[in-house]
């Protein structure tokens, strides 16, 4: 059985909640990506914020991002999954709520995160065509 740790990829890195948007817009560009898990200060994962949240909800809303805290855009519905879960749960779950990145978390902590390319890299070329589909499906993503 594949499980989500097989799959992820390790080394996530997380911006504190109590950080600044500028701090988590160069951490993504120094990182070249395009998300960042939200930590509290109790090590816990508190939210994930994207590129797209940044200019969306702050720099074209006319906010300072050195005003605004990775905590304000890190709301929501937390989507997770365990990392003993197997492929097919974690697949489930990035089609269900239409999210390109998937937290894996162990013992309440930061594991690791599933992205589209990690996907790539152990589905076959149908199962990943059909998951990109569900995913990509006509609702906006959150992630």
């Amino acid at each position: 059985m594949t499980t989500a740790r097989n799959v992820m990829h390790f080394g996530v890195q997380c911006i504190g909640e109590n950080e600044d948007l500028l701090t988590a817009s160069r951490m993504m560009r120094d990182l070249g990506v395009g998300s960042l898990p939200v930590c509290g200060e109790d090590d816990r994962l508190k939210g994930i914020i994207t590129d797209r949240d940044i200019v969306i909800k702050c720099v074209a809303a006319g906010k300072d991002c050195a005003d605004v805290r990775a905590r304000d855009l890190a709301q929501g519905t937390l989507v997770w999954v365990d990392a003993d879960a197997d492929l097919d749960e974690a697949l489930h779950t990035m089609e269900e709520h239409q999210i390109r990145r998937l937290p894996v978390l162990e013992n309440h902590r930061l594991v690791g995160v599933i992205s589209e390319a990690d996907l790539a890299a152990h589905l076959s070329e149908h199962q990943l065509a059909e998951a990109v589909t569900r995913i990509y499906a006509e609702s906006t993503p959150r992630l």
